[in-house]
């Protein structure tokens, strides 16, 4: 690998885990090209948290090996923690002191000068836009400044790599959009971002690359153009008349299904988008014209690969579905590394 390390941010080969019996990683193969975004999808219990712990020092591996900046995991331990930086699922701030304390604090921890602490939290206070709250308690924050105010937290010390596990959980969608901004502006600074979520929409819009983890395997990887190219190019949504019409296609169309909203009576299959082949699907499915209301035709979605690919639709995270390794305890825990 002597060759990878100036292309290559993170490199991951045959990773493992276990806990007890239970197998959270089971080989993965994974890696990421400096200065992109990199998206690893997954449902709740997949082992995406597992993979960011270990790529970011804090649990050991089972098995394989792992490089982060040219740096082996296990052997350069430090080394690794002094080129990243870690936020977790939850806003790991003291809500006691102000935003400018923590930012300070922060910076006397990564080893900066006083001086320079204070200068780097003006700075950082400016870029995310929370200068004039920055002699307030963090607990008179609403959730997106936390959220703001944790990733700049873990920015004191530009980091190489910034891994984002689930960093815009509960976050409403004005301040989703607005993280999305923040993390384009560090890959256009150089900053390698490592992120795993749930909101499909988000690796959509951020990830130069993706990455479908299953219980514990990777099941696709690629840009969201070809694994969307991968399921169809298009998706023939079909309103049934009632319940008993979408159950019908719901079972006639079996692993063909792309789509499900039983709410809306909606199930959807892949189409060439094509009158013949959208035609063709509602002879075979309808043939008496009666258990199809409507129809109509959409681009494929990351949602649509997610379900077929895993079997279940994708949803966002409830509170209280952790993975084995991620307690509440320790989630609060794990926000950056020092």
């Amino acid at each position: 690998m002597s060759d990878r390390p100036a292309q290559t941010a993170i490199e991951a080969i045959g990773l493992r885990k276990s806990y007890g019996s239970m197998t959270v990683l089971g080989g993965i193969d994974l890696r990421v090209t400096r200065g992109t975004v990199f998206a690893l999808l997954g449902p709740n219990g997949a082992g995406k948290t597992t993979a960011v712990r270990i790529l970011s020092t804090l649990t050991p591996p089972g098995g394989g090996t792992a490089r982060v900046t040219g740096l082996d995991v296990v052997a350069q331990r430090k080394k690794v923690r002094r080129a990243i930086s870690l936020t977790g699922q939850y806003a790991a701030v003291d809500e006691l002191q102000t935003g400018e304390e923590n930012l300070r604090m922060m910076g006397r921890l990564r080893k900066l000068p006083r001086a320079q602490a204070r200068r780097r939290a003006a700075e950082l206070l400016e870029r995310f836009d929370l200068t004039d709250a920055a002699r307030r308690r963090v607990g008179t924050y609403s959730g997106g400044m936390r959220r703001r105010l944790d990733l700049a937290a873990g920015l004191v010390t530009d980091p190489d790599v910034l891994f984002l596990d689930e960093p815009t959980t509960g976050l409403d969608p004005r301040s989703r959009r607005a993280m999305w901004d923040v993390v384009g502006d560090l890959t256009a600074g150089g900053v390698t971002v490592f992120l795993t979520t749930q909101y499909l929409e988000e690796a959509d819009r951020l990830a130069d690359r993706i990455a479908l983890l299953d219980a514990g395997r990777v099941v696709a990887e690629g840009t969201a153009a070809e694994l969307k190219d991968r399921v169809a190019g298009q998706r023939l949504d079909l309103i049934a008349t009632g319940p008993d019409a979408y159950d019908a296609l719901t079972a006639a169309l079996g692993t063909r299904t792309t789509h499900r909203d039983p709410a809306r009576l909606t199930v959807g299959v892949a189409t060439d988008g094509g009158a013949a082949h959208v035609r063709a699907l509602l002879d075979e499915l309808d043939p008496a014209g009666t258990a199809v209301e409507r129809f109509a035709v959409h681009d494929t979605t990351l949602d649509d690969v997610f379900l077929a690919l895993t079997g279940r639709a994708a949803t966002p995270d409830r509170p209280g579905d952790q993975t084995p390794e991620q307690t509440p305890d320790q989630a609060g825990k794990e926000a950056s590394v020092v």
